[in-house]
């Protein structure tokens, strides 16, 4: 864990504990809100986070109760005073995933089809 960012290496621990991800991405970007106004006089530097996740935990779920069950796992970092202040979240499957990764790769004409 980095001294300087506890709340986001807790994001990635409990993240990984839980669900297993296969892939993980965390962008924090307190850094682009600190100087809202609703930001001023908070402790924490560590507020506004975009959380990618693919896991197999979300099979056969749809994007609210996959949205919830990272909201429930971070509830303690989110109702803590100067705590998370706005999650971002992007919750897939492996097989969704997958099928993003090939639309993106046609998108940029990288998949030629026979």
């Amino acid at each position: 864990m980095s001294p300087l960012t506890p709340v986001e290496d807790v994001v990635r621990l409990k993240i990984m504990e839980a669900l297993k991800p296969t892939t993980l991405e965390i962008h924090n970007d307190s850094h682009l809100h600190a100087h809202h106004k609703a930001m001023q006089g908070t402790v924490s530097k560590e507020t506004h986070f975009r959380v990618y996740v693919t896991s197999d935990a979300f099979k056969s779920k749809l994007q609210p109760t996959r949205h919830r069950m990272v909201y429930t796992l971070l509830k303690d970092e989110i109702d803590r005073p100067g705590g998370i202040h706005a999650l971002q979240l992007r919750t897939r499957t492996p097989e969704e995933e997958q099928t993003q990764l090939q639309r993106d790769r046609e998108e940029k004409g990288e998949y030629f089809r026979r």
